[in-house]
């Protein structure tokens, strides 16, 4: 097997006030009870201090079948954001199902000459691992502007989202790494040990379909990194099935370790019936590797979201419920 080289993260230039954030239409298309929210979170990031623009895309009735539009139109307006010098950031509105029919349409020379973080999860998983995978772009696999911003930011309490305007902010313009994230109540460690590695992961069923495509990371890149992934909708069994991809695949002997994201409307999870409760279900298909994992961390679905970003080094202590990023995820803006 031929040896690969897992790329130095190509850091996006840091934001500063001021700067424009674009919300685009990336996947699932805007319906009208999303509007409110929508509002909602472009005050959220004005109140950040950043300009907000509405992609063209990004408008009610505007409808693809389950997308905003069709893929190549997605696309097209995807690469005119990222070929805009006035556009810092992207933020992918909401997720759905569209991601796939355009990884090859995306301009990744754009991306190399000018990269920009793209905020999203969910089926904008799979945009963050194939465009590290293509360019080594660090991938933000964070809130949505619908339900993130919009919606999961207001639920939360005042002090949550003091916290979480703290973290987001160093994300997106301070050339310092994050460190230790802030840990929550819902913590649990899986499987104790430590790790240190590059983070590598998102929607589970996305990180499945990703390594499917001809855009698929190489394995050597799953060497000694930290996966997490967390998983919305379906079966148990889907979960379990999905990790046993990833097992026979052989990523899961080059992981070093784990971090599991808050299930969202799994069925069939520790249910009456004796179903198994989701440790159950990774360590079962673990077996015995020697893989710390931490559970229930609050990305993902779940939301609001704590930053999971691509090909950044974390550092996890799963008995002492800790993680942290240890690199910045932007680079000094000059």
């Amino acid at each position: 097997m031929t040896r690969t080289t897992a790329p130095v993260p190509l850091r996006p230039r840091a934001l500063a006030p001021g700067d424009v954030v674009a919300i685009a239409a990336l996947s699932g298309p805007l319906v009208a009870e999303f509007v409110p929210g929508l509002e909602q979170a472009e005050a959220t990031l004005r109140r950040m201090g950043f300009r907000v623009r509405r992609a063209p895309l990004l408008e009610v009735g505007r409808r693809h079948w389950w997308s905003s539009a069709p893929a190549t139109e997605i696309a097209d307006e995807l690469n005119a954001l990222l070929r805009d010098p006035e556009v810092r950031a992207i933020i992918a509105h909401d997720g759905g199902q569209t991601v796939l029919g355009y990884l090859d349409l995306i301009d990744v020379e754009a991306i190399r000459a000018d990269p920009k973080p793209i905020l999203g999860y969910s089926d904008i998983a799979m945009l963050h691992l194939v465009l590290y995978s293509r360019t080594g772009l660090v991938g933000f696999h964070a809130d949505l502007a619908m339900p993130g911003f919009g919606e999961a930011w207001q639920a939360a309490p005042a002090a949550r989202r003091r916290v979480l305007e703290d973290v987001y902010s160093v994300l997106l313009t301070g050339p310092e790494a994050i460190g230790t994230l802030p840990t929550g109540p819902s913590w649990e460690c899986w499987r104790a040990g430590r790790a240190e590695g590059p983070l590598i992961g998102g929607l589970l069923n996305r990180i499945v379909r990703t390594q499917a495509t001809r855009f698929a990371l190489p394995l050597d890149w799953f060497d000694g990194a930290v996966l997490f992934w967390e998983e919305m909708g379906g079966e148990a069994s889907w979960v379990w099935s999905d990790l046993h991809v990833l097992r026979h695949c052989g990523i899961l002997d080059r992981i070093a370790g784990m971090v599991v994201g808050v299930p969202r409307a799994i069925g069939g999870l520790g249910s009456s019936d004796g179903s198994p409760t989701l440790p159950e279900i990774v360590l079962d298909v673990l077996g015995d590797r020697d893989v710390p994992v931490l559970g229930n961390v609050e990305f993902g679905h779940a939301g609001p979201n704590l930053p999971m970003p691509v090909g950044i080094r974390a550092g996890l202590d799963a008995a002492q419920r800790t993680l942290s990023l240890l690199e910045p995820t932007v680079r000094p803006r000059t």
